[in-house]
C-alpha cells in the first residue's frame, strides 16, 4: 500500500550541533559538561563532532545540566539516525538500477501493479515494494536459488524471463491475499467440480466469479492475472502455507483451453504435493513429466470421458447437428468437443473454428 502523507526532510543534522551550539550559549565547554553529566570528555567530543549518538540514558543525564528535556535530545538522535537510513537506502536504490532495467515496468503500470513513477529511484523502490524485499539479492534467493525451499520449490534461472515471470508469479500472490483466510479441505474441493464442470457447460456471463466462489467454499483461491510480455504463462499452481492457489491467464483467449487449464490445475491440488510449484508455460523445465501427464489426464476427464471421446472418434466426421447432439448427450458445450478434436488433430482448424467461443476478462 501506498503511504501518504509523509515528509522526509532534505537533511538533518546530528543532534551534536545542537548540543554544540548549546554548550557555547550556556559558555561551558565540552570538559565541564563531561564533569556535569557524568560522562567521559571523549564520549562528549565525539558527539559534538557526530561521531557517536546520544543513548536515552546519555539524553536524561543532559536534561539537568542543559535543561532540555531528555525526549527532546532523543526524538532529535532518532531523526537523524532515519535520515542517515534513508541516504543509505537511496545509495542502494542507485545500485538496483540495472536491476530494475529487467522488468516490464511500463506495463505493470498499465495494469495498476505498481503506481505510476517515472525517476530510477522510484521505479527501484516501486518494484521493490511490490515484491516486499529489502533489495534485489533477495529477490535473486527467493527466485533463482530456492533459498525457500520450505514454502515449495521453484526456480526460474532456466527459463527466458525470469524477471516478468517473477512479477506475474507476485501478483497472484497479492490477489490470493486479498481473498482473505480460508481452509482448505480436499474433500470440498471434490465435492465443488462437478457444479464447477456445471458453469464451464452452462457459459453463464459470469462464470469466472462463480468459480472464483465456489473454489473458496473448498479453500481453494483461484485468481486471473492477465500476462506479462515475453512470459507466455497458462496457469500455475502453488501452495501458500497451507493454502492452494490457482493462478490463471488467459493466454489463448479460448474458452475450451481456459476450462482445461483449470482443470489440469486443480488435478495437480489433488494428486500432487504440497511443496511443488506447477508452472504452465514455454521453456520451463522444473515441472515433472509424469505429473504433468496424470494432470492432463485428470483434466480431459472432466472436459470429456475416454469413453466419450472414443464414442465421437468413432463417428467422425461430425456434422453440425451431431456435435450439437454430443453435447446434449454427454452434459457438456460443443465448444469442448471442438476443441478436444482438434487438440487430437483429428479436425483442421478451419473445420472447427466456428465452434471455438473466446473467452475474455478485459
Amino acid at each position: 500500500m501506498e503511504k501518504q502523507n509523509q515528509y522526509f526532510p532534505q537533511s538533518v543534522s546530528h543532534p551534536g550541533e545542537t548540543l554544540a551550539e548549546k554548550l557555547e550559549e550556556m559558555g561551558m565547554g565540552p570538559k565541564e559538561f563531561a564533569l556535569r553529566s557524568g560522562k567521559p570528555e571523549k564520549t562528549i567530543i565525539a558527539v559534538i563532532n557526530g561521531a557517536s549518538s546520544i543513548t536515552a540514558d546519555m539524553a536524561v543525564q543532559f536534561e539537568n545540566v542543559t535543561r532540555i528535556p531528555a525526549n527532546f535530545w532523543i526524538n532529535n538522535q532518532r531523526s537523524y539516525d532515519e535520515y542517515q537510513a534513508r541516504l543509505r537506502h537511496e545509495e542502494s536504490l542507485k545500485a538496483a538500477f540495472p536491476w530494475a532495467k529487467n522488468f516490464p515496468i511500463a506495463e505493470m503500470i498499465r495494469k495498476n501493479w505498481i503506481p505510476a513513477i517515472s525517476s530510477s529511484i522510484e521505479k527501484a523502490s516501486a518494484l521493490l515494494s511490490f515484491f516486499g524485499f529489502a533489495d534485489p539479492s533477495a529477490w535473486e534467493e527467493y527466485y533463482m536459488k530456492q533459498e525457500l525451499k520450505v514454502a515449495f520449490r521453484i526456480s526460474l534461472c532456466h527459463t527466458n524471463e525470469p524477471y516478468a515471470i517473477s512479477a506475474w508469479l507476485r501478483q497472484g500472490e497479492l490477489q490470493a491475499l486479498a481473498l482473505g483466510q480460508v481452509e482448505f479441505s480436499e474433500k470440498a474441493f471434490r465435492d465443488v467440480l462437478p457444479e464447477i464442470r456445471q458453469i464451464m457447460v452452462s457459459r453463464p456471463d459470469d462464470f469466472f466469479t462463480q468459480l472464483q466462489a465456489l473454489c473458496l467454499i473448498a479453500g481453494v483461491k483461484v485468481v486471473y492475472t492477465p500476462q506479462l510480455p515475453k512470459a507466455p504463462i497458462s496457469g500455475c499452481t502453488r501452495w501458500l502455507n497451507d493454502t492452494p492457489l490457482i493462478q490463471l491467464t488467459n493466454r489463448y483467449k479460448r474458452y475450451d483451453i481456459f476450462w482445461f487449464t483449470f482443470f489440469h490445475e486443480a488435478g495437480h491440488i489433488i494428486k500432487h504435493g504440497k511443496k511443488d510449484i506447477f508452472l504452465e508455460i514455454d521453456g520451463y523445465t522444473e515441472n515433472e513429466p509424469d505429473k504433468e501427464s496424470e494432470a492432463n489426464e485428470y483434466a480431459a476427464s472432466w472436459i470429456l470421458t475416454k469413453q466419450q471421446e472414443t464414442e465421437i472418434l468413432r463417428n467422425l466426421p461430425l456434422q453440425d447437428l451431431e456435435i450439437k447432439r454430443y453435447a446434449a448427450k454427454f452434459n457438456t458445450h460443443p465448444t469442448l468437443i471442438v476443441g478436444r478434436l482438434l487438440h487430437l488433430n483429428r479436425i483442421s482448424y478451419r473445420e472447427g473454428r466456428e465452434y471455438l467461443l473466446p473467452v475474455s476478462f478485459d
